[in-house]
């Protein structure tokens, strides 16, 4: 059994606490909750009869022996910042998305778990969902052939009142827009099935809410392999949320996995067919009850094992790292009206700059 502390108790941590003290995740369970905000610990905590705190320190130092894994689930900018002090504990860290804002804080976490001898999982939970599975499987077992073009669409619903829930929402030096935060996820997938992005170009816009960053906005990516990626995103959908998918487009074959997370497949068609391919569309169909999905239960089952087997991980310090430096590449593109190319130095990036300084 891996034992669970989480460190953070906002939106997310609701989800976390829920699987683990349900039980829903095979050899998970939650031992610990902590927040600075007393209300937001103690009402978690008391919720599923866990000991709650409002230092972490203090977490560590009186349940050290039996906390195996600590979840970084606090605001996106302090990410770097809460596992860079977690790692000095030895135990293993869940960092949710992004794992950081900025490149050189995304290194020193990586250095630091190295340093520690502690893995590093960056959570990337749609890789998991059933039907993306399914659509990696084809692609490698060459099933596209030549891949021509990769889209993601991200059209959520984001309103003033999410953004004003906390201070730090919609700020560049916490949060970024949607490409560093509801995107992101999106971002990791198209870069994961189309392999290494050589240039992006991109263009956002704030077009309804009164925030530092971007609502709205479109990039364009090319890749080493010659495929065009596109990544479309929103939050100014309304009135709910419409849409999470990405779609595949090869010489052989074109798959298309909707739904508002990515879970519901509605196109698989192949030059050549397969045995199985009549039963996906049935096997592939189920939307989940939000846009989180089914993947976290997936993804820690998945912590679980590697800790326990001592297996690399899907997504380690350097794999969440690559989707990282292409948000920060859309970043600069933005700001500077200009194709950036990868590998790069952030210069203009507003990303994990207070007030975009």
């Amino acid at each position: 059994m891996q034992n669970f502390a989480l460190m953070g108790c906002g939106r997310i941590a609701q989800r976390y606490a829920q699987i683990l003290a349900d039980k829903q995740v095979q050899g998970g369970n939650i031992v610990a909750v902590c927040d600075i905000k007393e209300e937001r610990a103690k009402n978690l905590g008391e919720k599923y009869n866990r000991p709650w705190y409002t230092d972490a320190h203090e977490m560590l130092s009186e349940m050290k022996d039996d906390i195996d894994v600590i979840a970084i689930l606090t605001e996106s900018g302090l990410h770097a910042k809460h596992a860079i002090e977690m790692a000095r504990y030895g135990k293993h860290l869940v960092v949710e998305k992004p794992m950081a804002l900025r490149l050189e804080d995304a290194d020193a976490m990586i250095h630091v778990c190295d340093r520690a001898k502690i893995k590093l999982f960056v959570v990337k939970q749609n890789r998991f969902n059933y039907p993306v599975v399914k659509m990696r499987e084809a692609l490698e077992e060459g099933r596209f052939g030549k891949i021509v073009m990769g889209t993601v669409r991200v059209r959520w619903c984001r309103p003033q009142a999410y953004y004003d829930q906390d201070a730090w929402r919609g700020t560049w030096g916490m949060d970024g827009g949607v490409f560093a935060n509801q995107a992101s996820h999106h971002v990791d997938m198209l870069e994961w099935m189309l392999g290494e992005p050589v240039s992006v170009y991109a263009k956002s816009r704030t077009a309804l809410v009164d925030i530092e960053v971007e609502d709205t906005g479109v990039a364009v990516i090319t890749f080493a392999s010659g495929a065009i990626g596109v990544v479309e995103a929103t939050n100014a959908t309304r009135p709910k949320d419409l849409e999470g998918s990405i779609s595949i487009l090869g010489e052989k074959g074109a798959v298309e996995i909707g739904g508002f997370a990515v879970n519901e497949m509605k196109t698989w068609n192949f030059e050549t067919p397969a045995p199985g391919d009549e039963d996906v569309l049935s096997r592939y169909k189920t939307n989940p009850p939000d846009v989180y999905g089914f993947g976290h239960i997936a993804y820690l089952e998945h912590v679980v094992n590697c800790i326990e087997k001592g297996s690399p991980s899907l997504v380690d310090g350097l794999e969440g790292r690559k989707s990282l430096e292409l948000i920060n590449a859309i970043y600069e593109s933005i700001e500077t009206g200009k194709e950036v190319q990868l590998r790069f130095q952030p210069q203009r990036c507003k990303l994990g700059h207070v007030n975009g300084n």
